[in-house]
């Protein structure tokens, strides 16, 4: 059934297109995990012996203790929100999470407790380091540092003679408490600290990215984006998609989402206002409490995201927002002028051949990884020609 709103907050318009899932939508009646949320977490440790999970690429989250690790991951791919985090107990295991997060990146996080030594001889941490594909240290910058940049150094340097090849993340988290001079200033000192001990250690060929994050806004939710997209090679194949998409359609912006966590996979090649990706997560937010009210059949079963599932916002200063569905994991959000969206249909035409090339992507990427065993840290991604024709993995 169609859903209208008209009034959802002062001087927005929305309408909801919702329809029932098709039988033959996507097989299952749960297409999302349970709770729309991922799987369940595992715990262990690291004696314990490799699952086959376990040849996944890995994005491994390291800090001191009460720096915020696991309320990172609770927050952004548990959907649990900010204020409940302050329950959370102290990590005193290791836990692996599987985030399937859609089919373009498959890969696990592991949540490392602060106060255990991993460098002692009964911790394997080659067999850590070797399928990493990012490893993101946090950072209270709430705290005193010095002892968290000493535990950074140490362990950045021992990962990098592992494996040179891992995306090496800073995240300078709990800014949410500080004012815009003391985020830059401790970002600024971080920066410089961290990259002096790599140079008196003649490791300048490590790189360090740094983000300033909080769990109570969207900034989280943007540097996640950015480290999933380091694990994606061919993401300027997906770029360019997108540039060819919003080219042809009037589109000012558009990202391409996983549904669940709120990262974005990928976006067209202009500069990412802050402003506009919260605007679009909050839209996802919306359309899926509506569906999962509305959209659910009387017993409760089928999805609330499905291939027919498409959204329209309009806001007061003539911007539209529009949502359309691309695979059973992945969203496309689009940001335009109602003067554009006069030409629907050229745009729901030119959104068919975008999301049949993205789907020719996965095909591709199943009957790939099916033929060829890949290395443990890479992740299993798919290509596709800038034309639409699919073509090998590289």
């Amino acid at each position: 059934p169609g859903l209208y709103f008209k009034g959802v907050g002062e001087g927005v318009n929305m309408s909801i297109q919702y329809e029932a899932p098709l039988a033959d939508s996507y097989g299952v009646a749960n297409s999302f995990p349970k709770d729309f949320g991922y799987g369940e977490e595992e715990e262990g440790d690291i004696e314990d012996s490799p699952s086959p999970s376990d040849s996944k690429p890995r994005i491994l989250l390291m800090g001191l203790r009460r720096s915020g690790k696991s309320s990172i991951q609770k927050v952004v791919f548990h959907k649990m929100s900010p204020n409940e985090t302050l329950f959370l107990e102290s990590t005193n295991k290791i836990y692996k999470d599987d985030i399937s997060s859609s089919s373009f990146v498959n890969f696990q996080i592991w949540d490392f407790p602060g106060q255990v030594d991993f460098f002692d001889p009964t911790f394997d941490y080659e067999m850590i380091f070797r399928g990493t594909g990012a490893l993101i240290f946090v950072i209270d910058a709430q705290d005193d540092y010095v002892e968290a940049l000493g535990r950074l150094h140490l362990t950045v340097s021992r990962a990098y003679r592992v494996n040179p090849e891992i995306n090496f993340e800073v995240f300078i988290h709990k800014v949410d408490g500080l004012s815009d001079d003391h985020k830059i200033e401790t970002q600024r000192d971080i920066h410089q600290r961290a990259n002096d001990d790599l140079a008196d250690a003649s490791l300048e060929k490590l790189h360090l990215s740094f983000y300033l994050t909080s769990i109570y806004d969207h900034s989280i939710f943007e540097a996640f984006s950015k480290v999933v997209q380091k694990l994606i090679p061919q993401l300027p194949t997906l770029e360019n998609l997108l540039n060819i998409f919003i080219s042809n359609s009037g589109i000012e912006k558009a990202f391409l989402f996983d549904v669940v966590s709120k990262i974005y996979i990928a976006t067209d090649s202009s500069p990412v206002d802050m402003q506009s990706y919260e605007l679009c997560c909050d839209m996802i937010d919306v359309v899926i409490d509506v569906s999962c009210i509305y959209g659910l059949k009387e017993d409760g079963s089928g999805s609330a995201y499905d291939k027919e599932s498409m959204a329209i916002i309009k806001l007061n200063n003539t911007t539209v927002l529009y949502l359309k569905e691309v695979t059973k994991f992945l969203a496309l959000v689009c940001i335009l002028r109602e003067e554009s969206f006069e030409r629907k249909g050229l745009i729901d035409y030119n959104f068919h051949c975008f999301r049949k090339a993205i789907h020719e992507v996965f095909e591709v990427g199943v009957s790939t990884s099916r033929t060829s065993n890949q290395p443990a840290g890479t992740p299993l991604l798919k290509t596709v020609a800038l034309n639409g024709t699919p073509r090998s993995t590289v």
